[in-house]
């Protein structure tokens, strides 16, 4: 069994806490893209929601300091079969934490193939009132760290994600090649593009799960439990 002592938990948290400020304040990379001549901004395989929200944060200031704007869009990584994120969002609850950037796309790419991404792109595309995208690795790695699903295989599973309606924006991620973008390209040729659900407006909010509520929810209680260790420190402030 892992044990994080108390100790343990403020280095982490002191660690993550640094790290946001720094991607708050480093607006190099925005800009040397905006100068380049970029048309969108994406933020991409993320894995740790608050760092996105802090990416997203210093977008959203270089945007303002600048008055402009370009379409952003935003893609996640489910790290395994848990259908989670690394800090543990469902694909819905990542949504909910995002959606306030009103970005151009949601979506998914890396760590998974089509094979094993295609459920978490569905719970997207059913939950989100905006563009889908998916860029799904060329199956998962081998003993040798390469890839080994071929173009065909892998448009095949995107090519059935898009006649059911899940997709606006596809793409590859590790392991994809020229050959496997091509042949995703011709399975999706004529397609029509996914058209994204018009929802009833609610207050969509999120920790690891996702907690809506709309009219037809029950009583709600908002509140805080404190103190549920018993710690007399506490007690006594």
């Amino acid at each position: 069994m892992n044990v994080l002592t108390p100790g343990f938990r403020r280095d982490l948290a002191e660690l993550r806490r640094i790290a946001e400020d720094e991607i708050k304040k480093d607006l190099e990379a925005i800009d040397g893209l905006v100068k380049g001549g970029a048309d969108i901004l994406m933020v991409e395989t993320i894995f740790d929601t608050l760092n996105a929200k802090a990416a997203l944060f210093a977008i959203e200031e270089y945007f303002e300091a600048n008055a402009m704007r370009l379409p952003v869009m935003i893609s996640g990584t489910i790290t395994d079969a848990s259908g989670r994120t690394l800090s543990g969002q469902t694909g819905e609850a990542f949504w909910n934490s995002v959606r306030h950037a009103r970005p151009l796309s949601i979506g998914l790419n890396c760590a998974l193939g089509p094979d094993l991404l295609r459920q978490y792109v569905e719970e997207l595309s059913n939950k989100a009132d905006v563009f889908v995208s998916a860029h799904p690795n060329a199956g998962l790695p081998n003993a040798f760290g390469e890839y080994d699903m071929g173009g065909d295989e892998m448009a095949k599973h995107i090519g059935e994600w898009a006649c059911s309606g899940l997709l606006n924006i596809v793409g590859g991620c590790c392991g994809t090649t020229p050959t496997h973008i091509a042949a995703i390209a011709k399975a999706v040729e004529g397609v029509p593009p996914r058209t994204p659900p018009v929802l009833e407006p609610a207050m969509r909010l999120s920790g690891l799960e996702p907690f809506n509520v709309g009219k037809g929810s029950l009583f709600v209680n908002v509140g805080e439990r404190t103190n549920v260790t018993g710690s007399k420190a506490f007690a006594r402030m």
